[in-house]
């Protein structure tokens, strides 16, 4: 008979010693799972502070340049670029995001000038170059949604010119990714991958974003009439599924703490790259607990990424990326 008071079996075993709890877990985090995403902004030797993301920059291409060296030579793989674009190139039509001179193509080319072998990413929608803020076009206060899909293709067209490895299309148009990749593969840009804002949702926790790029001024009204309503689980797999159809090659969910169950329900239902985006909102709550003492900074955001790899991620999108190789590098 076992005695209850001396169980045989003991789970605190397998947690005795740093070495046998590294041996048995379950989940890691590599510098291969972080995607580094930054803001790029005209100018030259040019560094501006986020108030709102305390510890992140918005850098001049030259600069930029310097920076993603460093990323680089940490093992990051990839990063995604942001382009803040100056007010007197804001449109309604945003016809600034596929100017083939825009800041976005001239930051691709530097980097790619360079040399690195480091993956660009970029963003397709509107949101950057738009007077309104949206990211699409706007009429009598409805988001056109074809109209749109025609810019948003001219737009992944020029960004494929100036480079990008990876077109990331973040504007939930119903439609995109169907269209981008019949106008890649007509421009002979069939290895350019497509990595689809899949399951994005109309979140509270991206105000810090657009206060880096500058349009949260701007924005008029919001965009829960195409961003995806937080309730919703069972929407994801079907926008998923659609992206996937029209020629998506990976997915994202967007944001990642608060929809750790969205990405793995996609991950297990899919079985194709999933990638989580650990958004402004959630780095700017991280780290200002972390500045008030409240959080130890490298427990914290070690956790929160080994939450996104235990829910099934392969990779992570996040404004940690440099500091988590760091850790492990050590």
């Amino acid at each position: 008979m076992i005695n209850a008071k001396h169980p045989t079996k003991r789970m605190r075993r397998l947690r005795s010693s740093s070495w046998i709890r590294g041996i048995v877990e379950e989940n890691s985090v590599q510098i291969n799972d972080l995607i580094w995403p930054v803001f790029v902004i005209d100018g030259k030797n040019t560094c501006e502070s986020i108030a709102s993301m305390p510890g992140v920059m918005r850098y001049s291409v030259d600069i930029l340049v310097k920076e993603v060296k460093i990323a680089h030579e940490l093992g990051i793989k990839a990063i995604a670029l942001f382009p803040i674009t100056s007010d007197n190139k804001k449109t309604a039509d945003g016809r600034e995001s596929y100017n083939s001179d825009n800041l976005m193509c001239r930051a691709i080319k530097s980097i790619k000038d360079a040399a690195f072998d480091i993956g660009i990413i970029t963003d397709v929608a509107l949101d950057p170059y738009t007077s309104h803020g949206h990211d699409g076009l706007v009429e009598g206060g409805k988001i056109l949604n074809d109209p749109t899909v025609d810019i948003l293709c001219k737009q992944a067209l020029a960004q494929a010119h100036a480079g990008a490895d990876i077109i990331a299309p973040s504007d939930m148009m119903d439609g995109r990714i169907g269209a981008i990749r019949q106008a890649l593969d007509k421009d002979s840009f069939q290895d350019t991958m497509i990595l689809s804002y899949a399951a994005k949702y109309a979140s509270a926790f991206y105000g810090p974003f657009r206060d880096a790029v500058k349009t949260s001024g701007c924005l008029s009204g919001d965009k829960k009439t195409y961003q995806m309503n937080p309730a919703n689980s069972d929407e994801a797999l079907h926008e998923v599924a659609m992206d996937l159809n029209e020629g998506a090659d990976m997915v994202m969910v967007k944001p990642a703490m608060a929809y750790l169950d969205i990405i793995s329900r996609v991950k297990n239902e899919f079985k194709v790259p999933t990638f989580a985006y650990q958004v402004s909102g959630e780095y700017a709550m991280i780290r200002a607990a972390c500045d008030n003492g409240w959080l130890d900074y490298d427990s914290a955001i070690m956790e929160s990424m080994i939450g996104f790899k235990r829910a099934g991620a392969d990779g992570v999108l996040t404004y940690f990326a440099r500091d988590i190789a760091n850790l492990l590098h050590k």
